[in-house]
């Protein structure tokens, strides 16, 4: 599933098209009037089974409601799992997997014993929300294709039979990769070759008011793009203005690449005259371990992009594009498949164990009831990776000179002198500077060697500022929630910036230009 997430390599021309083209553009937005989802915004769980030693469905379900998690995928119909769930108020989207596709889309009496075997008996003690028909079916099995509609269009009509299809929705997950040219989002279009399918596909969505079901991975945007698209973007990290993605025809910025992303597949959806179709995100994370080729697949990287990613979603903020509108997000996944094949990442993008424990703790404050919350919301911040030791070590003399950070500690004898090196006693010191002004993004930069994170870079009796912030009271939950497990996770959040959108036109020729200068950096 997840490494079939891929995307063209688009983003270097998309910023060498806003830096040539950003003029005087600022009318292109199209009116969009999608329908409105009226409740609160949500984050759910993809629930694999690639796991040794699965739990129980009864075990499995009194875990979820013990991690206030209320909104699940699955990748079947399990009726031991549909029953579990019954008389919970976990709302679940089930799934018809790929190979039965054939057999539903060519028989509407097979389809409607499908709905009378996994949903009728279950509804409505069991909370079945939605029907995921297969999975990137265009771009896994394209053979398949055109049995697609006839399969969604024969389950729909069951469920119709059944009196059950003003509750329950039918769509099918679609990979990024149906959609070409997709940075700057308002050059999207579908691709040409599933145009017909995809438009039978958004006028049923628009019929019957179901969601366009997208699976996005800012991670393999990052991946193939590297050099291009900045990793900070790519983690929802809070940004400066200069460090925003401009799109030239629009001029909408964009602070993250999932945005651009949903925007990406709204202005595909324009492009077919489909203008009432929402998007629900059904698949997105971050692998928190890979091999060799896949450095940034870290536990920090993992914990900083989901934990950004519930932040961004209960924060309500849309999309530049759509701001009154939040698409809700199923992350990807709930456990660790240690029986996947390789590549090593494919087992490692749960948020937990296979033996419930957590692979990391996430970092969000206030995010209503998903999971657990507190009250604390810190971040740091410290010296990059892979920055040559001079560049830092100038940033260290910096902050610990005109910056006036506090560096007593990485002073020899001191607690935070070893690991002697610079990154380490950069780190410290950039944090120090860092909590001091107020932990505002832009003095986390040190021109470009710096980046904020959310995990306590603390180590031993290494203590950094900002973890000085946090009361001792609150410190021991959080080392009591790392010795506990999964029993009693809790999260420790992130401030996210929002930033404003409606910016003259000559700003955006300026961050353009920007955006170029750092671009012959990199390629220098």
């Amino acid at each position: 599933m997840a490494n079939t997430k891929k995307l063209p390599l688009f983003f270097f021309l998309f910023v060498v098209f806003c830096c040539c083209f950003s003029t005087s553009i600022s009318s292109f937005v199209p009116e969009i009037k999608v329908q409105q989802d009226k409740d609160e915004p949500y984050v759910g769980v993809n629930i694999g089974t690639d796991v040794s030693n699965f739990l129980s469905p009864s075990d499995l379900v009194a875990f979820l409601q013990l991690q206030k998690i209320t909104h699940i995928r699955l990748f079947d119909a399990d009726p031991d799992m549909l029953k579990a769930l019954a008389k919970t108020k976990i709302r679940v989207i089930i799934s018809v997997p790929n190979n039965q596709i054939l057999a539903i889309g060519s028989s509407n009496t097979t389809a409607a014993a499908w709905i009378g075997r996994n949903v009728a008996a279950f509804y409505p003690e069991t909370l079945i929300t939605a029907i995921a028909v297969g999975d990137e079916l265009l771009t896994t099995v394209p053979s398949s294709a055109p049995l697609l509609m006839p399969a969604i269009e024969s389950l729909y009509s069951a469920l119709v039979a059944a009196n059950l299809h003003t509750q329950i929705k039918i769509s099918t997950p679609n990979s990024a990769s149906i959609i070409l040219d997709p940075f700057p989002p308002s050059q999207a279009f579908f691709n040409q070759s599933m145009s017909s399918v995809l438009s039978q596909l958004l006028q049923f969505c628009s019929r019957t008011q179901s969601p366009l079901m997208m699976n996005l991975y800012p991670y393999y945007v990052f991946m193939q793009n590297k050099g291009v698209v900045p990793i900070d973007n790519s983690l929802f990290k809070p940004l400066t203005p200069s460090k925003e993605m401009v799109d030239p025809n629009t001029l909408l910025h964009y602070t993250n690449v999932l945005d651009a992303m949903i925007d990406s597949v709204y202005f595909s959806m324009k492009n077919l005259n489909v203008t009432d179709v929402v998007v629900l995100v059904t698949e997105s994370g971050w692998p928190s371990k890979g091999d060799s080729k896949e450095p940034y697949a870290t536990i920090d990287n993992a914990d900083t992009y989901n934990s950004n990613l519930i932040k961004h979603i209960f924060d309500r903020s849309g999309t530049p594009l759509h701001p009154e509108i939040t698409s809700n997000v199923y992350i990807y996944e709930l456990f660790n498949e240690d029986l996947r094949s390789p590549p090593v990442s494919e087992a490692n993008w749960g948020l937990f164990h296979g033996n419930s424990t957590p692979v990391y703790l996430l970092h969000v404050s206030g995010s209503g009831t998903f999971l657990a919350n507190d009250t604390t919301n810190q971040t740091y911040c410290i010296a990059m990776d892979g920055v040559d030791k001079g560049t830092l070590q100038a940033a260290l003399d910096w902050a610990c000179g005109p910056g006036r950070a506090n560096c007593s500690e990485i002073q020899p004898g001191e607690s935070c002198y070893q690991p002697n090196d610079v990154k380490n006693h950069a780190s410290y010191a950039f944090d120090s500077y860092y909590q001091k002004s107020g932990t505002s993004p832009g003095s986390c930069d040190f021109k470009g060697v710096a980046m904020i994170t959310t995990s306590d870079p603390s180590h031993g009796s290494c203590i950094f500022p900002g973890s000085k912030t946090v009361s001792n009271k609150t410190t021991q939950v959080v080392n009591a929630t790392q010795a506990s497990g999964a029993n009693t996770i809790r999260f420790i959040g992130a401030e996210t910036s929002i930033l404003d959108k409606n910016v003259h036109v000559l700003f955006g020729v300026a961050l353009c230009l920007f955006y170029y200068s750092l671009i012959q950096v990199q390629l220098s």
